[in-house]
């Protein structure tokens, strides 16, 4: 299968390494990935300048790979548009340093990325390591490897992505998931640069409430891995006849 690899860490992730190096194995994979980290830009895309592509080389990766400039949504388009002699059969966006779950997943770079895979008519997959500090991607980019043969296997509606956050503990065992509720309280601390003008950092806690067990926030907490399937349509349907009857 031929795989386009990108995320929102960068090419020098730990995470896109290891899953390149994890993927390789059994695929033909391409890593086109930003220059640097690209965290929560969402599905951005670069207009007003541009963009570079960089032919990079690493010690445990035989993959071909090339550095973007630009955003994860700019990698997947330059990729699929320009890079690449034929479209790939599958966009992976990951593995990401963190979860992408609930609202995460309108910032997130790493789904946004595959978002813009569907965009062009391509299969696609995000996913994400959920964890505060062991970074263990191995037992993450062995199930993505899994997973690539069911989803290869399995005649999917081709404008579903996966949207796969997987625990650093997990054991093995999945959950088929909806987005649960996950937001941030945002702190934003006011601080004074050394020319005495105001500037402000933004933070945030995350907050989780709400969640029944069909959640990826739930089914996480469980250490099961969430497989959450993603439409593109944003429409409400349901709220289409009643806006026709309105006294505009």
């Amino acid at each position: 299968m031929k795989i386009l690899l990108t995320n929102d860490d960068g090419i020098f992730a730990p995470g896109i390494q290891s899953l390149c190096q994890e993927l390789e194995k059994e695929h033909e994979v391409t890593m086109v990935a930003p220059d640097r980290e690209r965290s929560a830009t969402g599905h951005a895309i670069t207009l007003h300048h541009p963009l570079r592509a960089k032919e990079m080389t690493f010690a445990n990766i035989k993959s071909k790979a090339i550095a973007i400039d630009g955003t994860p949504a700019d990698c997947v388009k330059i990729a699929i548009e320009s890079l690449l002699d034929e479209k790939p059969d599958l966009v992976v966006s990951g593995i990401n340093a963190g979860p992408n779950m609930g609202y995460d997943v309108l910032y997130s770079g790493t789904v946004s990325a595959a978002v813009e895979g569907l965009l062009l008519g391509i299969p696609s997959i995000a996913v994400s390591l959920v964890t505060d500090n062991n970074w263990d991607f191995d037992y993450a980019a062995e199930f993505i490897n899994r997973l690539l043969v069911e989803h290869k296997n399995q005649n999917l509606d081709a404008e579903i992505l996966l949207n796969v956050n997987i625990p650093v503990n997990a054991q093995g065992e999945s959950r088929v998931t909806k987005l649960g509720n996950r937001s941030y309280r945002n702190t934003f601390e006011q601080r004074v640069d050394p020319r005495g003008e105001r500037y402000y950092w933004l933070a945030g806690k995350a907050v989780e409430e709400g969640n029944d067990k069909d959640t990826d926030v739930m089914a996480v907490k469980e250490g099961l891995v969430s497989i959450t399937p993603l439409k593109l349509s944003l429409t409400a349907f349901s709220e289409m006849e009643k806006l026709k009857k309105w006294d505009l």
